[in-house]
């Protein structure tokens, strides 16, 4: 009987084990997701304009900022007109930017944006969800007057 209630309770574990890992894996943001939200922003910009998007983009409660996946977006100055986790960063400039290891990923973003217009990049970031520091990569797409930026942490 003691058998039959181990192999029991080891088939519940191996049945249990891919939705718990399903379950983990939704709790954060995927790379498709970061680009997608990117896109949305940049739609909902063209839609309204972004005085009226600006604050819908920074609504913890609103469609644009979910779990750890949140919108950046730069003038063309480089200044920071939304930042979805952190208000106070708003009218601050991004391109001189440097994470914890002193790397100068704000002139990499300003690259991109004048360069190729959209690209990935690699940083080390405080996560909203865990407030640990985590490597992050942030895709970034220039639009019109813009450049957006949303990223997933690496787990």
């Amino acid at each position: 009987m003691k058998v039959l209630r181990l192999i029991v309770a080891i088939a519940m574990g191996c049945w249990l084990l891919p939705l718990t890992a399903a379950s983990a894996a939704d709790e954060f943001a995927t790379k498709d997701e970061a680009v997608a939200l990117v896109h949305r922003a940049i739609a909902r910009v063209a839609e309204v304009g972004m005085t009226t998007a600006q604050p819908e983009f920074m609504d913890h409660s609103g469609k644009f900022v979910d779990r750890d996946l949140y919108l950046i977006i730069i003038d063309k100055a480089g200044i920071r007109v939304v930042h979805g986790q952190n208000a106070k960063l708003v009218g601050k400039t991004y391109y001189d930017a440097i994470d914890v290891n002193g790397k100068e990923y704000g002139k990499e973003v300003q690259q991109i944006a004048e360069g190729p217009g959209k690209g990935w990049f690699s940083f080390v970031f405080k996560d909203p969800i865990t407030g640990k520091l985590l490597p992050k990569e942030n895709y970034v797409e220039r639009a019109g007057d813009y450049t957006y930026l949303a990223g997933v942490y690496q787990r």
